[in-house]
């Protein structure tokens, strides 16, 4: 049986100008793509066959990444279940021109094997933990697994209402067309694609609201709660859900729509957070915003809460004492 040590991915990537956001800085989306990328490849290479995104922690963007930067992938496999792996991602970039380099974010994601027609099948693999430091990656990967299993227990059968754009002020949809580009392996889609577009849609909103320079900080926890495959159509609904001083949070709901019956599927929902930044990338104000609508009051509350959690989880994040 591999430890964690053996399962270890390094993934090197050049960020490019066309990476980059007006800012010079990498988008979010496209941070998200490699890191799901280093991830598959980490547990494709241990579960030996297809592997598909079906979880990601809360993954908070620590520090800008500019273009000539490089940034430094590193996945590992940290616990398998029957046909789960919980595979971790530290990302690191450094300036060419300097020396050492500086923790630009880290990942918790969940990838289910999967065989060709896109259901699980056992993993058949085990990870043996070579020392205590390995244990205590294990023991933190199955209270995740275990706290993730709740939170999908207590979520409402059918999307939440608060998912809804109706009677919201602030709104934007985007279709796509899955087309095989988006695919990995096989006929389904990539879920590094979705999280691109996910960003896109969510900073496109945040624009067009504030109309500003923004980044992406942050997107809280998520999960998939169904494929989506080539040839399918892809609507990603957005709406603005509440705004700080100098950020607002964005929900994005994907639906997944067959274009021969017209039958729409609920497949994520993603909760971004977006900030004003200038030329230095210091946080700068945003517009007010008031919530007029119940839709939007109801949004609104939701968001400080989830907006309080994320408080503490930057805090801890930054090694600071939490307020």
């Amino acid at each position: 049986m591999p430890s964690i040590h053996q399962t270890q991915l390094e993934m090197v990537q050049l960020v490019l100008p066309g990476h980059a956001n007006v800012r010079g800085t990498l988008y979010g989306g496209r941070m998200m793509d490699w890191i799901t990328t280093a991830a598959t490849m980490a547990a494709m290479r241990l579960a030996r066959g297809p592997v598909v995104l079906g979880a990601m922690d809360d993954l908070d963007f620590l520090s800008p990444v500019r273009v000539g930067d490089m940034v430094t992938l590193r996945a590992q496999v940290e616990y398998v279940g029957r046909a789960s792996l919980e595979v971790g991602v530290d990302v690191d970039a450094e300036n060419p021109r300097q020396e050492g380099q500086r923790r630009a974010t880290s990942a918790h994601v969940a990838m289910v094997a999967v065989d060709d027609t896109g259901r699980s099948r056992p993993v058949g693999v085990h990870i043996t933990p070579a020392d205590r430091a390995e244990e205590i990656l294990v023991d933190a990967a199955q209270k995740r697994k275990a706290e993730r299993a709740k939170r999908l227990a207590d979520r409402p059968s059918g999307p939440a209402e608060e998912e809804e754009t109706a009677g919201l002020t602030h709104t934007l949809e985007m279709s796509r067309l899955v087309s095989p580009d988006d695919a990995v392996l096989g006929t389904l889609m990539f879920a590094g694609r979705l999280m691109m577009h996910l960003d896109e849609v969510a900073s496109l909103l945040a624009l067009r609201f504030c109309r500003c320079p923004i980044v992406t900080a942050s997107i809280d926890a998520l999960a998939f709660f169904a494929p989506i495959r080539v040839g399918e159509i892809v609507a990603y609904q957005a709406g603005l859900n509440s705004v700080g001083r100098t950020s607002m949070e964005i929900g994005v709901r994907v639906l997944a729509e067959n274009p021969l019956t017209g039958v729409r599927r609920h497949t994520v929902t993603a909760f971004l957070t977006m900030v004003h930044v200038d030329a230095q990338g210091r946080p700068q104000p945003v517009p007010p915003y008031h919530p007029t609508t119940e839709a939007e009051r109801r949004r609104w509350e939701a968001a400080g809460r989830r907006r309080e959690l994320r408080v503490l989880r930057h805090s801890r994040l930054r090694g600071e004492e939490s307020p």
